[in-house]
């Protein structure tokens, strides 16, 4: 049975090109390494600093992520904030011109502060990531979409990973968070024919009934009535991010990430013990679901204003 692993590669790039060999690109670029039944998969943003949501969608999709200090910019600052207001686990990799204790110094107060750092040595770290593999999420089969194209004699292909249960193929499954059901055709993981694929794998799959304008980003494949879809959204207790300046307060209006999805959205309320969203269009979640605003408008530090988890 094959395994699968993705990993967001943030702070500084270059890193993702000397492990995996590169494959899809938007504003995302993804690498791949595959060895014995085991699928590695890199996630790096493109364009930024200047845009900050691909940074966003890349920690969204990796089950942990690299945060690599090359050099000790705003850039990186910055990276460091954010990728703290995720709960997934960070490991830090230190370039050859940044000394301990001054990378230390630069992420006072982030949860990883005193993690282990690891040497900037591509070989090493191929090794390590590729004896990890995400833990199986039993339950209903869930899909998260990134891309979506059209192939001639095929139709419609989407790129995306497994998150829980198993895929598998001639099945009829909800795209999320439309109404719409949709046929999965057939499945390839890495370009090879399969008639199922298990939790962590990257999977390309051609449906029956949608045109790949209809898919966006952060779309899921569900089994109908598994997820909750709608524009009104309570979140659990607010964590400020660190650094960030600007006010947290109903009526203001930010970017609200929720899974992989990115969608305008207003702070409608305020509370110790939840905030409630509204957004412009309908978003889909689970229980549970990692929920980040941004602030793209802030002139001054950190452009992630805060987490939480949707209830």
């Amino acid at each position: 049975m094959s395994t699968g692993l993705t990993v967001a590669v943030v702070g500084a790039s270059g890193l993702s090109a000397e492990i995996g060999k590169k494959g899809t690109e938007s504003d995302l670029r993804l690498y791949h390494h595959v060895r014995e039944g085991h699928a590695l998969t890199l996630v790096e943003p493109i364009n930024y600093p200047e845009r900050f949501p691909p940074l966003l969608q890349s920690l969204a999709l990796g089950d942990s992520a690299l945060l690599v200090a090359d050099a000790l910019d705003r850039g990186f600052a910055e990276a460091a904030a954010t990728a703290d207001l995720f709960p997934m686990p960070v490991r830090l990799v230190r370039g050859t011109g940044v000394g301990e204790e001054e990378l230390r110094r630069s992420l006072r107060g982030l949860r990883f502060e005193h993690s282990a750092q690891l040497p900037r040595d591509a070989a090493r770290l191929r090794a390590l990531l590729d004896v990890e593999s995400v833990t199986p999420r039993p339950g209903p089969t869930q899909v998260r979409l990134d891309h979506a194209f059209p192939v001639k004699g095929v139709g419609t292909v989407a790129l995306g990973f497994v998150r829980a249960g198993t895929l598998r193929a001639h099945e009829a499954l909800r795209l999320y968070p439309g109404p719409g059901l949709v046929e999965v055709r057939s499945i390839q993981v890495h370009d090879i024919d399969v008639k199922e694929a298990a939790s962590g794998e990257r999977v390309g799959v051609a449906l029956r009934g949608i045109e790949p304008e209809e898919v966006s980003r952060g779309s899921i494949l569900a089994p109908e009535g598994t997820l909750q879809a709608g524009r009104t959204l309570r979140v659990g207790k607010l964590r400020r991010g660190a650094y960030y300046r600007g006010a947290l307060e109903a009526g203001k209006r930010f970017q609200a990430l929720v899974g992989a999805q990115l969608a305008p959205t207003v702070l409608l309320e305020v509370d110790p013990t939840h905030w409630t969203l509204e957004f412009d269009r309908d978003v889909v979640w689970t229980p549970g679901e990692t929920v980040v605003l941004a602030d793209l408008n802030t002139s001054v530090g950190p452009r992630g204003a805060g987490s939480g988890t949707s209830e």
